[in-house]
């Protein structure tokens, strides 16, 4: 069963929909695999001018599928594939985001978010932390935020999301805020938005070709640590880890 709904068109903007509500659109395998070729058939489109990236249900993505997670070099290269095509990802996010599923705006060129959406980097709750996400995401969001939120795993709002550079801007309503960068899109050249594009993803892709494998490497040994299996089974049981007073 598709994890993506039939992607849908409207003067030049495809919207891909992440339709999996009953895991909370966790980046499991097979959707990390569905996203990445719908991104690879938008970029071959030549009527495609960019794509929206959004969700059905109260969950944007909840991170990674913990009962079947996606390879981390898919995860990273679907990282790395939004960053770089020649095409603007924009999000639209009107639910929560955990966890990898930040990992996803970080790679987006302008996301908005309502009121309804929240954040939250969990992984050091489970015993883990977000290393490949970090690719997009510090370049990205103010190092005194990173520090806090990477650390304490708080929940935080749309409009700190925005204070601190994670996503473009907060709004009360998604659609209404983002009409006029959807059609400044449209005004745009596509060989004027590769360019522009490029420009504004150096810095990003630079990370990802200078540290992506290390960041995997850490991944991969913190996922097989005792920690991490007590976090995460923890998690699934719906119980408090043994660390936690």
């Amino acid at each position: 069963m598709s994890r993506l709904a039939p992607p849908t068109h409207d003067r030049g903007i495809t919207t891909l929909t992440l339709d999996s509500p009953a895991n909370r659109n966790a980046l499991s395998a097979a959707l990390v695999d569905e996203l990445a070729t719908a991104l690879d058939d938008c970029a071959a489109d030549d009527t495609v001018r960019a794509v929206v990236l959004t969700h059905t249900g109260n969950t944007f993505c909840a991170g990674a599928d913990l009962t079947a997670p996606p390879d981390p070099h898919a995860l990273v290269a679907l990282m790395r594939q939004i960053v770089a095509v020649p095409k603007p990802v924009v999000a639209r996010v009107t639910g929560h985001v955990r966890a990898g599923g930040l990992g996803l705006l970080g790679a987006c060129d302008i996301s908005a978010a309502g009121p309804g959406a929240t954040f939250a980097l969990t992984e050091s709750r489970l015993g883990l932390a977000p290393a490949v996400i970090s690719l997009p995401l510090l370049p990205r969001i103010a190092p005194r935020a990173a520090a806090r939120y990477y650390l304490t795993g708080e929940r935080f709002d749309a409009t700190e999301a925005a204070r601190i550079g994670l996503i473009t801007l907060a709004a009360e309503e998604v659609d209404k805020a983002l009409a006029p960068a959807l059609d400044g899109l449209r005004k745009a050249s596509p060989q004027g938005l590769a360019a522009s594009k490029e420009l504004v993803t150096a810095t990003v892709l630079k990370n990802f070709d200078q540290h992506a494998e290390d960041l995997i490497a850490r991944s991969a040994a913190l996922f097989a640590s005792a920690e991490a299996r007590e976090g995460m089974t923890a998690f699934l049981e719906r119980r408090e880890p043994a660390w936690v007073s």
